[in-house]
């Protein structure tokens, strides 16, 4: 087994949350055991919210429209659902660095990396966790200022310094979902997708973006 080497692991169909998150942190133990090589864990959920750290109970404005998990990833509130790619990333961050703020910056140039393969400028916002993506076409905020809409999510979970929980990217999910929850706490800006930007974008056309730019960021 060389830890050096990241695990590709991909399950079809809809994986349950409690069960991903049962798998993540016997995968991780196994990492800081040295008995099992970092992963990257492909998965699409049932429609659910959860609610990280700092969410706040206001921010879950339909209570009794999905399950609604507590976890103890850092962030607010977020929706995963079918048509969105959830990647659980298992990596050593104490080999990577020790450096929790780079881990999470690299995890944002990830995944503008991946946008970019479909000519998507994806950016980050100072005080706004995620992606996001401008959107010119809309009429601009009361200020003047460009609408933005978030096309990707991420929220992390260290423990002995392996990470757990991850990221998540709009393929094609039904954006409606996102309305019973404030997604991560922004009201002024909205939620987009890859086919709601035009993109003829498959799971699978994601998959292979964001394994080829994975080693641009993370490198072995």
């Amino acid at each position: 087994m060389d830890r050096h080497v990241v695990d590709w692991l991909t399950s079809p169909g809809l994986t349950e949350y409690e069960f991903a998150v049962s798998q993540m942190e016997t995968r991780a133990a196994a990492i800081r055991d040295g008995t099992a090589s970092e992963a990257i864990w492909l998965v699409e959920h049932p429609p659910l919210y959860t609610a990280g750290t700092s969410a706040q109970p206001t921010d879950l404005t339909d209570p009794d429209r999905f399950p609604v998990h507590k976890t103890r990833r850092g962030g607010q509130y977020t929706y995963h659902g079918p048509g969105q790619r959830v990647a659980y990333v298992m990596l050593d961050v104490g080999r990577r660095g020790h450096d929790v703020r780079r881990f999470v910056h690299d995890l944002e140039a990830w995944i503008i990396a991946a946008l970019d393969q479909f000519n998507v400028k994806g950016e980050v916002r100072d005080g706004r966790v995620g992606v996001w993506v401008t959107r010119p076409e809309k009429p601009p905020l009361p200020d003047g200022s460009p609408r933005e809409d978030k096309i990707a999510a991420l929220g992390i979970r260290l423990r002995k310094w392996v990470s757990f929980h991850g990221l998540s990217i709009n393929v094609e999910p039904d954006l409606s979902h996102f309305d019973g929850i404030v997604p991560c706490g922004i009201t002024d800006h909205g939620v987009t997708s890859l086919v709601d930007l035009g993109l003829p974008v498959t799971m699978e056309d994601v998959d292979v973006a964001l394994k080829t730019t994975f080693p641009q960021v993370f490198p072995s």
